[in-house]
């Protein structure tokens, strides 16, 4: 992830050009309308790997917390935020062989085992700090959280009464990532069901009741979100605010999907049967494709492939008349029959998605420049 820091750094290409104003205004508009419903936000910064250039922006704002899923990003957020004016969030339920630095560098960590509790309490202990946890529930997801309640509830009372060094922040639950299932009123009313039951128990409100990433945020537009939920761990609405409008048709015109931009090179251009020529095997990752054969058509390749982005379909060229073929592992086809123009050593530009970005960001060959 080489990183120019400076636009006007000698261009070397492919690069991924980070526009700072438009991801501050995508910040302070998520954070606003969330704040409308009482609803504090953890910025997460994985979605872009945790790039440098645009954690000052995160530390700028009235986020919650700075969170991701890697230990390495919010060690950087720590090393750039050296008064420790913002808590870090841990996204991802932590492995055991990380426990120490865990609790070296996590303020708030979500859990969804007893035994996570008890290593991060004992650990905790050894440098003299307090861990905050959220407890995950499954809500149908299938990824990760309890799924029996009267297990959490078990746990939760552990957090409360049973462990010195940990402190019972909150419960939370994701949607959306693996089962698809989408937050909806009811299904975030089941989260509040749950905190409810765990207050009762414990005898004082939790801080926390999370309930969900950028998916949630739905709830947020529509304003049904359940009163009682305070805090959503929101990334690529605000990175990208691509996926809610493309899935599910909301407006996000008063947010910018285009504050990452794929600056990619061409680097041949020719006529070329549209359908391969010859017998048909496997490409290069081991994939039988179909072709549709169109005839003779302009096509250009740009440098940067599936080692880069994963799925060149993932790409949104800004070019009408472009339009993305497939990729090998170096090399992306793009038919140009729409934009005859174009030639060698030109650049063209590129929306992205969430999938493309997280790889981009994080891929060696590819620059990051900002603005």
């Amino acid at each position: 992830m080489p990183d120019e820091t400076m636009l006007n750094a000698k261009p070397r290409y492919p690069r991924v050009v980070v526009d700072r104003e438009k991801l501050g205004e995508n910040l302070d508009y998520v954070i606003e309308k969330c704040g409308d419903y009482g609803v504090e936000v953890a910025g997460v910064i994985k979605g872009a790997n945790g790039i440098p250039g645009i954690i000052p922006l995160y530390l700028s704002r009235p986020c919650v917390q700075i969170a991701s899923s890697r230990l390495e990003q919010l060690r950087r957020v720590r090393e750039m935020d050296p008064g420790h004016t913002k808590d870090t969030l841990l996204l991802r339920i932590p492995m055991l062989s990380e426990i120490k630095e865990v609790v070296e560098l996590c303020d708030v960590v979500l859990v969804s085992e007893e035994v996570q509790l008890k290593a991060l309490d004992r650990a905790a202990a050894e440098q003299g700090k307090t861990v905050k946890v959220i407890l995950m529930a499954d809500l149908g997801d299938l990824r990760e959280g309890w799924w029996d309640r009267g297990e959490m509830l078990k746990a939760a009372l552990l957090a409360e009464n049973g462990l010195e060094n940990i402190r019972l922040e909150g419960v939370g639950t994701n949607l959306g990532c693996y089962g698809s299932i989408v937050p909806t009123k009811e299904k975030l009313d089941e989260l509040v069901e749950v905190a409810e039951m765990i207050e009762a128990e414990i005898g004082r409100e939790l801080r926390f009741i999370s309930g969900g990433a950028t998916s949630s945020f739905m709830r947020v537009l529509d304003g049904d979100l359940p009163l009682r939920i305070n805090h959503l761990r929101i990334g690529e609405v605000i990175l990208l605010a691509r996926d809610l409008e493309l899935f599910y048709g909301y407006d996000l015109s008063g947010m910018h999907m285009d504050a990452f931009t794929l600056e990619a090179e061409v680097i041949e251009v020719k006529d070329k049967p549209s359908h391969p020529v010859g017998e048909l095997g496997i490409d290069a990752f081991g994939h039988t494709q179909t072709y549709v054969d169109r005839g003779i058509r302009k096509r250009a390749l740009i440098g940067v492939g599936k080692v880069d982005m994963a799925d060149p379909f993932d790409l949104f060229p800004r070019d009408e008349g472009i339009e993305v073929l497939g990729a090998s592992s170096d090399h992306t086809i793009l038919d140009i029959e729409g934009c005859p123009d174009i030639k060698v050593g030109d650049i063209l530009e590129f929306d992205l998605n969430y999938g493309s970005l997280v790889h981009l960001t994080s891929a060696p060959g590819v620059r990051i420049v900002y603005k």
